[in-house]
């Protein structure tokens, strides 16, 4: 039961953190974490797996990519 009890009031917790940054944010709206809206990362070269995937199949359906 104590575990329970202290289950739910760190649940409880963590949701009172969250509601928290909602509501001090304008709309309560979060930028993207996605990598491919990320503008720094794009200027590095990084890319999502997935287009990084997409491009290694343009080149070659079969090919693998083996790094020494």
């Amino acid at each position: 039961m104590e575990i329970l009890l202290l289950t739910t009031l760190i649940i409880a917790i963590g949701m009172a953190f969250f509601l928290v940054k909602v509501l001090s944010r304008k709309e309560g709206t979060f930028s993207s974490q996605h990598i491919h809206d990320s503008q720094a990362m794009r200027d590095r070269g990084i890319h999502c797996v997935m287009d990084q995937d997409r491009e290694m199949r343009r080149k070659s359906r079969f090919a693998v990519n083996e790094k020494s």
